[in-house]
């Protein structure tokens, strides 16, 4: 009897202090989730409600008017609005994401391999601090760069020509549509692959040297190490790094922005964000800007729950 009685008080004293630690955790959580209540869902909530009004900058009044906003956005063709349609900035963002979200993933992963196994220690530091430079600048400086060197007499221009060994031929970098679509995927690129170079560099630290003395004693060689061990036991960090590169091509604007500031066509690289922006804030649709915000959110939501759904696998150990 006394020693069912002692099993008894220790889990009264074992579920008090679970209850006690579960108080402490709450309150130490509740201000986190002030912030994203107040900072992002809020936004979203009140950006789906502006979207099924008619709500204009100009005006303080605004019209419940449902789902027109979202029929009038899937409604528009090729020729509307200029052809600045919802399609054409789904088409723009979709090949800027394919476009630079594979080549960022799988060249900054190459990267981090390669510095990783440089032996010397400052080569390495001066090396990882190069790449995550162009991550420091702002989007505009980068962007305003990169477009003097775009000129038909910067460098990259004068490269072209070496390279496909031609003599002053302007490949038309800010002009012609191709071109100018792989301007943009360039300059981003070049911004922000250091960024996950360096995130691949972490995961890369975190994994125990003594696996790869294991096989090397086995005989494994360098290709079969790589796609063997440190693939598979990278995988959550590229589930991460693909995740968030991802979500950050969508939600690209600045790049475009200036380029169509500096005199480049809008509409090759009229992606989501920047209709949204001329849509609210030039024309002061704020109700078809807002039903344009939620589209994009539904994307970037679908896109991610489809890496989550399709890399699904068991937590790795070492």
């Amino acid at each position: 009897m006394k020693e069912i009685l002692q099993v008894k008080s220790n889990r009264t004293k074992a579920y008090s202090i679970e209850r006690k630690q579960a108080k402490w955790g709450l309150l130490f959580t509740v201000p986190c989730l002030v912030f994203f209540s107040i900072f992002s869902f809020y936004p979203i909530i009140n950006a789906f409600i502006t979207s099924l009004t008619n709500k204009q900058a100009l005006s303080r009044t605004s019209k419940f008017v449902g789902f027109d906003n979202y029929a009038y956005l899937f409604a528009q063709n090729d020729t509307a609005n200029g052809g600045f349609t919802l399609w054409n900035s789904l088409r723009a963002t979709l090949t800027f994401t394919i476009g630079t979200f594979i080549p960022m993933v799988v060249i900054s992963l190459l990267v981090a391999v390669l510095l990783m196994s440089l032996r010397k220690d400052r080569q390495r530091g001066f090396l990882q601090v190069a790449y995550y430079l162009p991550a420091v600048l702002s989007s505009v400086v980068a962007t305003a760069i990169w477009m003097i060197m775009f000129d038909p007499r910067g460098l990259v221009n004068q490269l072209s020509n070496v390279v496909m060994m031609t003599t002053g031929k302007d490949y038309k970098w800010l002009v012609d549509t191709n071109m100018l679509q792989a301007s943009t995927m360039l300059v981003y690129f070049w911004k922000y692959i250091g960024y996950f170079v360096i995130l691949f560099i972490t995961g890369l630290a975190a994994i125990p040297p003594t696996i790869y003395e294991a096989a090397t004693v086995d005989g494994s060689s360098r290709w079969h190490t790589f796609w063997r061990i440190t693939l598979p036991l990278l995988k959550p960090t590229v589930v991460l790094v693909s995740i968030m590169a991802m979500l950050q091509c969508l939600k690209t604007f600045s790049t475009q922005y200036m380029f169509t500031q500096g005199g480049a066509s809008r509409k090759p690289i009229d992606v989501i964000t920047m209709n949204i922006y001329f849509t609210g804030i030039r024309n002061g649709r704020l109700g078809r800007a807002s039903a344009m915000s939620i589209i994009l959110f539904l994307v970037m939501l679908l896109f991610t729950y489809l890496q989550f759904s399709t890399s699904k696998t068991d937590d790795v150990e070492y």
